[in-house]
């Protein structure tokens, strides 16, 4: 409640109060008579001291103006006196023999107004009372007052609103990219209706809690122009039946009547979760809700000009009705932020900080891998606060440090008290961990090592990988289960018995066994298969019951299977920490000297350790045998064998305001500054350009001159095979993406610069794609195939042996411009493309590993 209500509602109690005074002032005809005993009355009435006198047999009230005051009137002259009804005719006698000069008697009669006014008064003031707590419940009844429970609960922005603008966002550049075009729809819609296109009528965000979809909307609304309105999904549904259908269609109404403009619900998974099987019976209030929301968002009516964007952290438990194209048409995942964008987020939210020059957001960058938005700004923040409370001025290297531990471990338990025998068994197991880690040739090595105790562990070890990752090889999860098995394998070797400490180490273990053998058909026994299904939800409108999809004999050689993964493990960290007993006594010893050992102090204590060779007791394929042939090597590996200098990155510009000469985080540049550049007309077909290269032609950041063995191909290639697409083979649909989808801006053959990516131009000028294909069908038009990720299988005929040599540089001219370093040309064989670092799989091992000692270690 701000200033102006609580001082409107002060002024009008005192405008009520000093009503009811001046009625009861005013109207009060008692003012100047003194109030006495009836007795006192009739005895000056007896002592003939009365001038005149006035009966009011209503109120059973005389007045006595007497001739002289006395001491039983107290000297006045005017008294007052009450007598009941029974006495009346008394009292008028008594009047009568005092002899006075004038008397006079009122006689009140009751109108027929004045008896409707005393039944109607009480009832109107009960329903005020009632309307008052009836508004009081529903939050203020929205618009419209008391009545108005079916009024929409949107707020519009105003524009003395701080404004959060495109570039404020970072680590998001996709997404800024797609709500960009949506913003330069509604500023330019010409350029898109000369081109018949239409504007998605429906975004919507999704993604895990923090990573910005929120802030994606504010920016929105910074920068669209157009009136913004916002809503929370919860807004919808009361508790009166019918009202969140009656707040949806009043929404739309006002969306409707301020066209263009947009509206942002969030949490749009509290009204549009998916709908139930039917149980339970009786009035769903919610499906109301949504059967409206469905209708407004894409029904009979028309709804030009007003875009919804919606943003969620479940869009698995949303309605398949309302994720359609025409309603949803676009749905941009918002995920963690890779390096680059961990290294924006860093430098945005240290702005107007005094960071020391000495700390290294570089490597902070790196060590925080998986973590979100919200997650980066809460690590500076506690840095901060961790400064302030030192009473230091600059946020040092080791505030940071600090930081890391508390957003991820939690505040340090200093006041715990802990035995030297527990001490010594910590150290021995984070030890294990660490060695274990260490001697494995598929890990990232251990990062750190502390046998501090924080939150609910009572140590860790933490390994931070290298460069962002979207896949895991087996042998790299075999490893993750040698870590996990080192602390209980130090344990039983250095104490002779276990401890409850490792309770999360096996648990951890388990899940990643059973994932490899369940969904990521990594057992030779049981074959690539997937056992077990996601179980059904009947309050979902799925499945009414649970039921397994495979034998009982299946489920006994599951177990048998994740047994043998476990035990292999800790097998194998037995034999290393038995191996290296010196170098685990040694780990153990610093750890109880300094609780906290770095990668360079491991460096110096594990000098003597050796990588093990691989566990290959896996590795059966059954009759298929793999090949001796290596795979493609990628253009930066083709130019360190000839001794030539791959490009640097380049280092990442200041982010700037965006304005009328540049686009920024989210335009044609992907968040860096350029000038505007001229339209361009679509390329003839009859004219090849010759001295410009063709945006179908990228150069892959290749240094100047370079190409590869044997490049240029032939002029005329080998004819494609029927089905198959110019620009690469047709692979399975991209995750998360919608079957006929737009593909996104600069799919269609423009590449676009990266963060990391210098474009050279080359010496010698090679046709692209487009023009090949279109020497080949001159009338039709072709666009690249769909963007490949790592994990897809192609579709359709293999083609024929080229005979154009078989490198390219980063996948030679038929890859999607947007792949990067990722894209591979076939040569005959099929050949998988390389991971990007910022993918998204379902297959997405863990990134971070934390390895917690006892009180619940992992």
């Amino acid at each position: 409640m701000n200033r102006k209500t609580v001082f409107r509602n002060v002024l009008l109690v005192a405008v009520v109060l000093l009503v009811i005074y001046a009625f009861s002032y005013f109207g009060n005809d008692t003012r100047g008579f003194k109030t006495v005993d009836t007795s006192v009355a009739i005895s000056q009435l007896d002592a003939k001291n009365v001038k005149s006198a006035q009966i009011d047999d209503r109120e059973q009230v005389v007045r006595l103006w007497l001739k002289d005051g006395n001491d039983a009137t107290d000297g006045q002259t005017q008294i007052l006196a009450k007598f009941p009804e029974s006495a009346s005719q008394e009292i008028f006698t008594d009047i009568q023999k005092a002899e006075l000069e004038k008397f006079n008697t009122t006689v009140t009669t009751q109108s027929w107004v004045t008896s409707i006014l005393l039944f109607v008064l009480p009832m109107v003031i009960l329903f005020g009372i009632f309307f008052f707590v009836m508004n009081r419940m529903q939050g203020g009844g929205g618009r419209g007052g008391v009545m108005g429970f079916g009024k929409s609960k949107a707020k519009q922005l105003n524009k003395d609103m701080p404004k959060t603008t495109f570039a404020d966002v970072a680590g998001a550049d996709e997404a800024v990219e797609e709500l960009y075009e949506i913003k330069d729809f509604l500023q330019n819609p010409a350029r898109y209706q000369a081109l018949g296109a239409k504007i998605p009528r429906g975004v919507l965000l999704y993604g895990p809690p923090g990573t910005g979809k929120t802030l994606l909307a504010r920016a929105v609304a910074g920068e669209a122009g157009v009136p913004f309105f916002t809503i929370s999904g919860s807004d919808f549904v009361e508790m009166f039946v019918g009202v969140g259908a009656s707040r949806v269609r009043d929404m739309f109404e006002q969306a409707k009547q301020n066209s263009p403009c947009i509206i942002f619900v969030d949490e749009i998974d509290a009204v549009g979760r998916q709908r139930g099987a039917g149980l339970g019976g009786g009035h769903d209030e919610r499906e109301q809700t949504l059967n409206q929301l469905l209708v407004e968002m894409d029904g009979f009516g028309d709804r030009t000009g007003v875009i919804l964007i919606a943003a969620t952290n479940r869009p698995d438990i949303l309605d398949p009705a309302l994720l359609r194209p025409g309603r949803f048409d676009r749905q941009i995942p918002v995920g963690a932020p890779d390096l680059a964008g961990r290294r924006a987020i860093l430098r945005v939210h240290s702005q107007g900080k005094p960071i020391d020059p000495n700390a290294d957001l570089e490597g902070l960058a790196k060590r925080t891998v998986g973590m979100s938005g919200a997650d980066l700004a809460n690590v500076i923040n506690e840095a901060a606060l961790l400064t302030a409370r030192e009473n230091g001025t600059v946020i040092t290297e080791a505030s940071l440090e600090e930081s890391v531990d508390r957003v991820v471990g939690g505040p340090r338990r200093k006041s715990r008290i802990i035995s030297e025998h527990e001490r010594k068994i910590t150290a021995y197991h984070e030890g294990g961990h660490t060695l274990a880690a260490w001697a494995m040739p598929d890990i990232e090595p251990i990062y750190k090592v502390t046998i501090l105790a924080r939150g609910r562990t009572g140590g860790h070890a933490m390994t931070v990988p290298e460069d962002d990752k979207g896949l895991m090889t087996r042998s790299e999860m075999i490893a993750r289960l040698v870590m996990a098995m080192g602390g209980r394998a130090a344990e039983e070797l250095v104490f002779h018995e276990p401890t409850t400490g490792a309770s999360s180490d096996i648990d951890m273990a388990t899940k990643i066994a059973r994932a490899m053998v369940t969904e990521y058909g990594m057992s030779a026994k049981l074959g690539a298969v997937r056992y077990g299904q996601e179980g059904g939800d009947p309050f979902l409108g799925r499945s009414m019951g649970v039921q397994s999809d495979y034998s009982h004999e299946i489920a006994r050689e599951i177990d048998e299977e994740v047994r043998n993964l476990i035990e292999a493990a800790h097998t194998e960290a037995w034999a290393i920490l038995s191996e290296y007993r010196d170098a685990l006594d040694l780990i153990a010893t610093e750890l109880l000297e300094r609780e906290t050992l770095t990668r360079k102090d491991l460096e110096k204590i594990l000098v003597g350790v050796e990588k093990r060779p691989r566990i290959t007791a896996f590795n059966d394929f059954g009759g298929r045998t793999p090949s001796d042939r290596p795979p493609v090597k990628t253009p930066r590996e083709l130019a360190i064998e000839r001794g030539e200098t791959w490009p640097e990155p380049v280092p990442a510009p200041v982010l700037v305001k965006a304005g009328a000469s540049a686009v920024v985080n989210g335009g044609p540049s992907n968040g860096y500054v350029q000038p505007n550049a001229p339209q361009q007309s679509a390329p003839q077909q009859s004219a090849p350009q010759q001295p410009t290269p063709q945006p179908g032609t990228p150069d892959y950041g290749a240094p100047a001159g370079w190409s590869a063995p044997g490049w240029p191909p032939r002029e005329n290639p080998t004819q494609a095979y029927p089905g198959q697409q110019s620009g690469g083979y047709q692979g399975a649909p991209n995750p998360g993406q919608n079957p006929g989808a737009q593909p996104a801006p600069g799919q269609y053959g423009q590449p676009q610069s990266h963060p990391g990516e210098q474009a050279y131009p080359e010496q010698q000028q090679y046709p692209s794609q487009q023009q090949l294909n279109q020497q080949q069908y001159p009338n039709q038009q072709q666009y690249p195939g769909p963007q490949q990720h790592a994990g897809q299988q192609y579709q359709g005929q293999p083609p024929a042996q080229p005979n154009y040599p078989v490198q390219y540089p980063n996948g030679g001219p038929f890859a999607d411009p947007n792949r990067g370093n990722s894209g591979v040309e076939s040569t005959g064989q099929w050949q998988a493309p390389e991971p990007e670092q910022n993918a998204t799989s379902g297959d997405e091992g863990p990134s971070t590993m934390r390895w917690d000692g006892p009180d619940g270690s992992r």
